[in-house]
């Protein structure tokens, strides 16, 4: 395990109490966790910034009776080879069906291919969850 650091800070009141709400409400199981957590996600979110590699799934909702639809999703996936690195593939109902898209990459590679996935016809709901290779999260 890494050497911890003590560290103190101020703020002011209501942010304290809005930060003990937020540690009561996120289940942790102390201040100390939820701040790790926090950074980490600031962390994450910076990487994405800098074009640095990431990972992300990518969600689908989409209507499978829609004319030619699956084809037209997997050959925009191949316009980004290397990217896609499995998807699962489920039926909802009799007409609605559900991807996810684990892909990583280029945080611009990764939001071209969201974004062309979601501009198909018969797509209902697309939506990118970003995450991290955790090279730079230690």
């Amino acid at each position: 395990m890494s050497d911890l650091v003590r560290l103190s800070l101020s703020i002011e009141k209501p942010l304290f109490k809005q930060l003990e709400k937020m540690v009561t409400d996120g289940n942790y199981s102390n201040r100390s966790e939820f701040i790790r957590d926090m950074i980490r996600g600031r962390m994450v979110d910076e990487q994405w910034e800098s074009g640095g590699e990431a990972i992300g799934t990518i969600s689908l909702v989409f209507d499978h009776h829609a004319r030619g639809l699956a084809a037209k999703l997997t050959h925009q996936q191949h316009h980004f080879p290397g990217t896609v690195m499995a998807t699962t593939h489920i039926h909802l109902d009799k007409n609605l069906c559900a991807e996810m898209i684990m892909v990583k990459g280029k945080p611009t590679d990764i939001k071209k291919l969201t974004d062309a996935l979601k501009r198909e016809k018969g797509v209902l709901h697309a939506k990118l969850a970003t995450g991290s290779t955790g090279k730079k999260l230690h």
